[in-house]
């Protein structure tokens, strides 16, 4: 698929970054990839403007200050479209995400859906190398989701998807406030409601080796927090007179 984008957020991912790059550029030759790092303090920035200055399908956007995940994106896909970039992809620096699985998640695309969501939660997906702590806390947190936003996704959490750029362009995302991996919940949501055509594709999802991992207490108060808020208030506003009806929860997809 022409025109891919590859945005990878970066903060002290100074251990891992080049081995990411690496391993996306071999798994899809075409594909172009752009760092949008907060300001490292580790060195994240310098080392992704090294990496530009000798391969040209590597782009740096630097950012003044640590702002979170959601606005990370958000500028990436700013970026992305600003250059005419067709399919946007989400990827972790941490090695997390496999690019192998790349081919996947835009074979998606091409079968025609507008968003394909890599998924641990899915038949054929799974995860690996996690405490089980974190694994129950994401089951249930995304058990929540599904029940609270009436979201017909086993994985909305999960931070490796595909996008065709006509999609972004029709959600609002200049005004999505979340920071932390909410922002996954967030714009999942806003396509479904949105009638996008989503799918679930399989992929495996690997603990990081290298680097801290960003999960803190906050990002997950604030998921629950603003979770249940959307989920109220998208169940009041189905009481109100005029409302116009969700889209058809049938139009999303799980597949591969």
């Amino acid at each position: 698929m022409s025109g891919v984008l590859v945005v990878i957020p970066t903060y002290n991912e100074i251990e891992n970054l080049e081995r990411i790059v690496e391993r996306l550029l071999a798994a899809v030759p075409a594909a172009h990839a752009l760092v949008v790092d907060d300001a490292s303090p580790d060195g994240t920035g310098e080392l992704a403007d090294k990496l530009a200055a000798r391969e040209p399908r590597v782009h740096v956007l630097h950012r003044t200050h640590k702002e979170g995940l959601g606005p990370a994106y958000v500028a990436g896909f700013g970026w992305a479209r600003s250059r005419g970039f067709d399919v946007l992809v989400e990827m972790d620096a941490d090695g997390s995400h496999d690019p192998a699985q790349l081919p996947d998640l835009l074979a998606a695309l091409e079968r025609g859906a507008d968003l394909a969501l890599g998924s641990r939660y899915v038949p054929g997906g799974r995860v690996v190398d996690w405490p089980l702590h974190r694994l129950l806390l994401s089951r249930a947190g995304n058990t929540y989701v599904r029940w609270a936003l009436r979201l017909p996704l086993r994985d909305a959490t999960g931070g490796y998807r595909a996008v065709r750029a006509a999609l972004v362009d029709r959600l609002p995302f200049e005004d999505v406030a979340s920071h932390g991996y909410c922002f996954q919940v967030d714009w999942a949501w806003r396509a479904v409601r949105s009638g996008a055509r989503v799918v679930e594709v399989p992929i495996t999802f690997a603990e990081r080796t290298l680097g801290r991992s960003k999960m803190s207490g906050s990002i997950v108060r604030e998921a629950l927090v603003r979770v249940t808020e959307w989920g109220l208030r998208d169940r009041l506003a189905d009481r109100l007179p005029g409302r116009v009806r969700r889209p058809v929860p049938g139009r999303t997809r799980i597949g591969g």
